[in-house]
């Protein structure tokens, strides 16, 4: 049977007087396992600044993705209306409901948030908030999936390497596929730096808080998401090559084809693709679209 989610009209935070940064059983919580990629965050100063970069409100709806030991969930609970943690590791959530029993706004459920129906976990019409120190190894396709979903956050607070973090929030000059591809749906922008030792264990990399408000609808009005992409990714198939030549030989387009197109789009065809700001791939994606 499945876990049933708590109402979206919740009123406000639940009773949390006697939660504590510990779990409440007596037993030894699970060891974190390499192979989820797991770093339990342990800085409350850390904590404290993803909370409040995630602006809750008492009536708000907050998606967490892996709760771990309930760290931060702790600290969502005291701020938001309701919090839905979803946890893919079966061997952490005896511990998670037994720390969150006393608390009537938490609900964890079992499951991998890059499966799972967002719709039936936050509601079919309810706003919600992304909030979530994420795994190192599913943090881009966990991040690509709600940006991409119908039923979108309006923000997204997410712990990333500080390196993905850096394309993520890239400007025109520095950008990835990355970059248009977070940028497309929504602004983001680097909260603070994260050091090892705000983990346990400590992971060999710095880490990054990113925030990433979303839009209602893209920034580029494309009628496909795959066509759009597949532009994309031509582009930058070759970075140190000209535009011209990258889209060539990944479109396989003649020559004088890729030069009307970038002309048509007002783009110099000796500019690079990590040149090229979301607007003009807005650009060249209308001219490639519309190309016979």
């Amino acid at each position: 049977m499945r876990d049933q989610i708590p109402s979206p009209n919740a009123a406000g935070p639940g009773n949390t007087k006697l939660l504590t940064d510990h779990p409440v059983s007596s037993s030894r919580p699970p060891r974190a396992k390499k192979s989820l990629g797991q770093n339990f965050l342990v800085d409350r100063r850390v904590r404290s600044k993803i909370v409040d970069a995630a602006d809750i409100s008492p009536t708000e709806t907050v998606l967490e993705v892996g709760p771990g030991r309930g760290f931060l969930t702790t600290a969502l609970a005291e701020r938001a209306g309701r919090v839905v943690a979803v946890e893919l590791d079966d061997s952490l959530i005896p511990s998670l409901r037994e720390k969150f029993a006393v608390c009537d706004n938490v609900k964890i459920v079992g499951g991998d948030a890059r499966t799972a129906d967002i719709e039936y976990l936050v509601g079919k019409a309810t706003e919600y908030k992304v909030v979530a120190n994420l795994p190192y190894y599913a943090a881009t396709p966990i991040v690509r999936r709600f940006l991409e979903a119908q039923h979108k956050p309006t923000t997204l607070v997410v712990m990333l390497q500080k390196e993905v973090g850096l394309e993520v929030t890239a400007p025109p000059g520095k950008m990835g596929i990355l970059s248009v591809a977070t940028q497309v749906y929504g602004k983001p922008r680097i909260v603070t730096s994260v050091p090892p030792k705000a983990f346990r264990p400590s992971p060999n990399v710095t880490s990054a808080v990113v925030r990433i408000d979303t839009y209602a609808e893209p920034a580029v009005a494309f009628d496909s998401a795959e066509k759009f992409f597949t532009l994309v990714r031509a582009g930058f198939s070759a970075r140190r090559k000209q535009l011209h030549n990258s889209l060539k030989n990944r479109l396989d387009l003649e020559p004088d084809s890729v030069m009307k197109l970038l002309t048509n789009s007002g783009i110099s065809p000796t500019r690079r693709a990590q040149t090229l700001s979301i607007e003009e791939w807005g650009d060249l994606y209308r001219e490639y679209s519309s190309a016979p």
